[in-house]
């Protein structure tokens, strides 16, 4: 899409976030063993914020970002960097 969208000057990325600290993970929290295998595998060693993956969003949709496109975003405390 993003190839296909340059001509237009249309920016085109992604956010892909972790576990974040919203009602979908209620499950998780409420299950001290998972909650606790999740942050083992996180090296911020805790769970998101809806905050953390706002921020990301502004960035994306600010002129900071400009040059950017074709990008997915992680936003997992690390989690993905292994």
């Amino acid at each position: 899409m993003a190839t296909e969208w340059a001509p237009h000057k249309v920016n085109v990325n992604a956010i892909s976030p972790a576990a974040v600290d919203t009602p979908f993970i209620d499950g998780l929290k409420k299950d001290r063993q998972r909650l606790d295998r999740e942050l083992e595998r996180i090296p911020l060693a805790r769970i998101g914020t809806p905050a953390d993956v706002a921020g990301a969003a502004v960035f994306l949709a600010s002129r900071a970002s400009d040059f950017i496109t074709g990008q997915n975003l992680f936003v997992d405390g690390g989690r993905t960097v292994d």
